[in-house]
């Protein structure tokens, strides 16, 4: 018997490889005006924070400004500032969830270092548990999510903190 793994969301990923690399991600989701759609979690003054569409794990969210710029030095004082408050906020948010055991937390600037979109800085945080490397990445290059991300993003926002 063959066993299917269904990840649904990564289907527009897929359909989408060699799509437009002009268009930005973070500017687009930003002005659309449905944030149940572009996961947008958070919205603040200059930043806000969004689930990541192709998770690293379950929570995975991510804080980018409003403005389109690549690096931590073309931020003023007020993006960011509201960007490390916004990941704070985040990280408490996700603590109350989903209970994670551990965080990572960081940029990837350029894409040497791993940035898939290099042009328009962001901020990721990754919910970590024990023993949450599992078999399937090592053999299988693949990323088993337990939970749909419309759910993940309903318990984020309801856990946000006031």
């Amino acid at each position: 018997m063959t066993e299917q793994l269904w990840a649904p969301w990564r289907l527009e990923y897929v359909a989408a490889a060699g799509g437009d690399d002009n268009e930005c991600i973070f500017c687009t989701k930003q002005a659309t005006g449905d944030d149940d759609a572009a996961l947008v979690v958070q919205r603040g003054t200059h930043c806000f924070v969004l689930l990541n569409l192709y998770p690293y794990s379950n929570g995975h969210l991510m804080v980018a400004p409003y403005r389109h710029v690549a690096r931590p030095a073309e931020l003023d004082a007020a993006e960011r500032a509201e960007l490390w408050e916004l990941m704070t906020a985040g990280i408490q948010a996700l603590e109350a969830a989903m209970a994670p055991h551990g965080f990572n937390a960081g940029l990837n600037l350029g894409r040497v270092a791993g940035a898939g979109i290099e042009d328009h800085l962001h901020l990721h945080v990754v919910p970590r548990w024990n023993g949450d490397t599992n078999f399937m990445p090592v053999l299988a290059d693949v990323k088993v999510m337990p939970e749909h991300l419309s759910r993940t993003l309903e318990k984020v926002r309801a856990a946000w903190p006031a």
